[in-house]
């Protein structure tokens, strides 16, 4: 069965921030199988950060060999892309007749204590988005969207995701799936009028881009402007997700004040 190469431009096309990482079309535990469905998870990883717990979900655990997601989605509503292929995530459960849980969906690690931390909105929006665009890429139901807790068997063995009323969250998927508004992203201009940048644009403002974190100005935003924007986000504090937004745009002005 095909792995799941399709992932980051679904949601990239739904208006997701995507950070596809590296490697993640050859990542996996073998042949994903069949998606039917989208299993909700929370790290249980630190309480600070954006997604401090990506190294954990793409390389695994002492205990627990990586990838343990296909996606993990960061506080500010940020998807990283981790693995096309089979994640041990699930373990023994049972949803709608499906007993197969790592071949069967896609699993979402989304950074969260689970301790009593609020769910930031731009974060459950992304997670309700993210699995409105794989159902309906998968031609499933919004009752496909399951919490591991749900899942799990015996039940109790789990409680993630927590704090989030699964019911409710359904019902915004399926709002989302039946056409509701949601709101955009990442905006299409920063205040100045300058655009969001993303692999495949091309022109005055890419080379503008390029020059501004060294990489040769030809007007062409391929994987080695991807991958040299990211490597400058890092370096600079942000999300390293290869989109030239607002807020690339803003830490650009502020590097050029610097120097």
């Amino acid at each position: 069965m095909p792995n799941a190469f399709w992932l980051a431009d679904v949601l990239r096309a739904a208006g997701l921030k995507v950070a596809e990482v590296d490697g993640w079309k050859t990542r996996g535990h073998g042949e994903l199988g069949t998606v039917r469905m989208v299993m909700l998870h929370h790290t249980a990883g630190p309480q600070t950060g954006n997604m401090p717990s990506l190294a954990t979900v793409t390389k695994g655990r002492p205990d627990l060999a990586g990838p343990l997601c296909n996606v993990a989605l960061g506080r500010d509503g940020t998807c990283y892309v981790v693995a096309a292929g089979l994640a041990y995530h699930a373990g023994p459960g049972a949803w709608q007749g499906i007993t197969a849980g790592n071949s069967s969906s896609i699993g979402v690690e989304a950074e969260n204590t689970g301790l009593g931390e609020s769910w930031p909105e731009v974060q459950l929006d992304a997670y309700a988005r993210l699995c409105a665009a794989v159902l309906s890429h998968v031609g499933a139901a919004p009752i496909m969207a399951v919490a591991h807790r749900e899942w799990a068997l015996p039940k109790g063995r789990k409680i993630d995701p927590a704090g989030i009323d699964m019911a409710a969250f359904r019902a915004r998927v399926a709002g989302i799936m039946n056409g509701a508004p949601v709101r955009p992203a990442i905006p299409a201009k920063d205040i100045t009028g300058r655009p969001t940048l993303r692999r495949g644009a091309k022109g005055d403002d890419v080379k503008v881009l390029q020059a501004a974190i060294g990489i040769t100005a030809d007007g062409d935003f391929g994987p080695v402007t991807e991958a040299g924007l990211r490597a400058w986000q890092r370096a600079h504090g942000l999300v390293a997700d290869g989109i030239a937004g607002p807020g690339t745009w803003a830490a650009i002005d502020g590097a050029k004040a610097a120097a």
